[in-house]
């Protein structure tokens, strides 16, 4: 959620050529990972296994809570990017659209989440959906509990994929930016650093947080080199 690019012509614009000559040849652009704002639905409520099913469905489909304000340097990252992407989830989505101030987001299902099925515990059992969260995401890494939605090994392949295809993209030389979801950006995170990329800033997984990849082109060992 294999190396094909993901991203046909129809799909996602190319990147406006302005962009890309602007840049010094060889080098690479950064790839920010970005976790949505915060959604609208309450994690404020005990519930059994059974009803986080059913919360995580809600979830899914749910949006941002209203009146939030991207930070600044969310804002800023938009800006400098030379594409802009998110997942088709309508947090993600409002997410990009919140900091992308107009300008086109592709969305791809590429970047959706991991899934959350959680095991089945005894109905007196009643958590936070923050705590399922916890108890299904280790059932799932863990102990391969899928229940016929993605397993583990189907989205360590789609986070190759998206590693891959956001490697292309930042190849062009432009910053690529995407708004996604705090796991799966865990996943793709890993994936870019299996191929060299090393993560130079990081703001945790919190709403509205990034983590910024870089590696080393060409151009980039030359500047290396003279600033030694």
């Amino acid at each position: 959620m294999a190396t094909s690019d993901p991203f046909p012509p129809d799909i996602v614009a190319d990147p406006p050529a302005a962009v890309i000559e602007s840049e010094p040849a060889g080098r690479r652009g950064a790839i920010i990972l970005a976790r949505h704002g915060e959604p609208a639905l309450s994690r404020k409520c005990l519930i059994t296994s059974d009803q986080y099913r059913r919360w995580w469905a809600d979830y899914e489909v749910g949006g941002l809570l209203p009146g939030q304000t991207p930070p600044p340097h969310l804002i800023e990252a938009a800006k400098r990017a030379g594409v802009v992407l998110s997942s088709t989830r309508p947090r993600a989505v409002q997410t990009a659209a919140a900091v992308a101030a107009g300008r086109e987001v592709a969305s791809d299902a590429l970047f959706i989440e991991a899934p959350l099925p959680p095991p089945r515990f005894p109905s007196w059992v009643r958590l936070s959906p923050r705590w399922w969260g916890v108890i299904s995401r280790i059932w799932w890494w863990a102990f391969d509990h899928h229940q016929g939605e993605e397993s583990r090994r189907e989205a360590e392949v789609r986070a190759d994929r998206a590693a891959e295809a956001l490697i292309g993209r930042a190849k062009a030389g432009h910053d690529v930016l995407v708004l996604a979801h705090g796991y799966f950006n865990h996943m793709v995170g890993r994936r870019l650093k299996t191929r060299g990329w090393r993560c130079t800033e990081d703001q945790g997984f919190k709403y509205w947080s990034t983590r910024t990849f870089r590696t080393c082109g060409p151009a980039d060992d030359e500047t290396d080199a003279r600033a030694r």
